[in-house]
């Protein structure tokens, strides 16, 4: 038995997601298909990210189990003749039999573009949204800029989320004009669910002028869905990439209006222990971010986490 890992492309114009559902056409049914059909096994594969409806990939990632002879490296030629041409996988090869796209550190990166422009142009209709009205990048970047780093997204997560901690740090928030196209550009270690699509929907508004820039960190410390802006269109969002984390920071610190805290990670290699200081917290967030480090920690390799007063 070997486990191999797909980095999968796809348009998701005409699915109602990666995840398989019993309703509609999905990404994931269509890779079971097609894996299935070549092994004669029952595959069924395992996603990084389950894209919605609509929303396209050009580097989402799946992992499943076989017995087949196919050398890795293979399986995505022998794939792409069985699959649709909106889907197409882009490598593939053999990981790690522990390996789980979902279960690891890792850096996602997403791209939300709008054609913002006084009509629609049709040839772009599937992979952007469209808005008349003037968005001025300028402050929609000034705007962003309040996103990175490691906040509470909760404002930025729909209902029907099943996430527990809705902690997630971002490494870049861009906005880039070129021409009449405006792209929202977001990396980090985690998304929540509709998470790039509302921040999206919140740029949008402070772009047309309806908010200041300063609005974003308003929405962010309130940690209510409410004050944020509407969800933008599915049509507009590309997963681009998951890429490995790498090794964490020996020394990281973590600062926003809530919380203050470094993690020392310095013994982690030699003595499987990482400290927490605390140098600033509101009390009623203490326990819930003790958590979310800690598990962060043995995410990392910890044996031992230690939380000290900084």
């Amino acid at each position: 038995m070997k486990r191999i890992k797909l980095v999968v492309a796809y348009d998701g114009t005409n699915y109602c997601g990666f995840q398989f559902q019993k309703n509609g056409p999905t990404i994931e049914a269509e890779l079971n298909r097609a894996l299935s059909e070549l092994t004669g096994e029952e595959i069924r594969v395992t996603g990084a990210s389950r894209t919605d409806a609509g929303v396209h990939a050009l580097g989402n990632i799946a992992v499943f189990n076989t017995e087949s002879r196919i050398p890795p490296e293979k399986f995505g030629y022998a794939l792409n003749s069985r699959l649709p041409e909106d889907i197409a996988v882009q490598l593939s090869e053999e990981v790690p039999a522990l390996y789980h796209p979902r279960k690891c550190n890792s850096v996602k990166t997403y791209e939300y573009r709008i054609v913002n422009r006084r009509f629609p142009d049709p040839t772009r209709r599937l992979n952007t949204s469209f808005c008349h009205w003037p968005l001025d990048a300028g402050i929609m970047q000034t705007a962003a800029g309040y996103l990175v780093g490691e906040h509470d997204f909760a404002s930025f997560c729909s209902a029907g989320s099943q996430a527990e901690d809705t902690v997630r740090k971002l490494y870049e928030a861009a906005v880039a004009r070129e021409g009449d196209l405006v792209t929202i550009r977001l990396s980090g270690n985690g998304f929540l669910y509709n998470m790039v699509r509302i921040i999206a929907g919140t740029l949008m508004s402070i772009g047309q002028g309806t908010f200041l820039p300063e609005h974003m960190r308003e929405v962010l410390n309130a940690r209510d869905r409410r004050r944020a802006g509407v969800k933008a269109p599915a049509e507009g969002l590309t997963l681009v990439s998951i890429d490995p984390a790498g090794e964490p920071e020996l020394y990281e610190r973590n600062t926003n209006d809530w919380i203050d805290y470094s993690l020392d990670r310095s013994a982690l290699r030699t003595k499987g222990r990482v400290v927490m200081a605390i140098h600033r917290c509101r009390e009623e967030e203490r326990a819930r971010m003790i958590a979310h480090a800690r598990q962060q920690a043995f995410w990392d390799g910890a044996k031992e986490f230690l939380v000290r007063n900084g």
